[in-house]
């Protein structure tokens, strides 16, 4: 029997979008000083956007506000695989752990996709 989605919390895109920000915060701890106000607080805000504005659409009530969230969240999605992949390339981060960041975001991105064509 399916689950009853009674609010965003219920969601597998916002857990899944809640367990990309604390990756990201795990992360961006080990970044040199330097970065806290640069790339560090870039990646922080795209990954703290996924589930803030999945939450936020879901709790709008209509489709099309709904919908346009979800495109911001897929937006910080491609935004936040940019800076992983700065982050590899300045060294701050091992080539595996840029992947294993990467399939997670891949895969929000994908989740997101598929609820904006099911809300359309």
């Amino acid at each position: 029997m399916p689950r009853m989605i009674k609010d965003f919390r219920d969601l597998d895109v916002w857990r899944n979008g809640m367990e990309i920000v604390r990756k990201i915060y795990e992360m961006t701890e080990l970044f040199p000083r330097r970065e806290e106000y640069g790339l560090a607080g870039q990646m922080r805000r795209a990954a703290v956007s996924i589930p803030s504005n999945i939450a936020e659409g879901f709790n709008r009530r209509h489709n099309k506000e709904y919908r346009q969230l979800l495109y911001v969240a897929l937006g910080s999605c491609a935004e936040l695989e940019t800076q992983c992949e700065i982050a590899c390339a300045l060294g701050y981060v091992e080539e595996i752990t840029k992947e294993t960041l990467l399939e997670l975001i891949q895969h929000e991105s994908k989740m997101l996709t598929n609820l904006i064509r099911c809300l359309k």
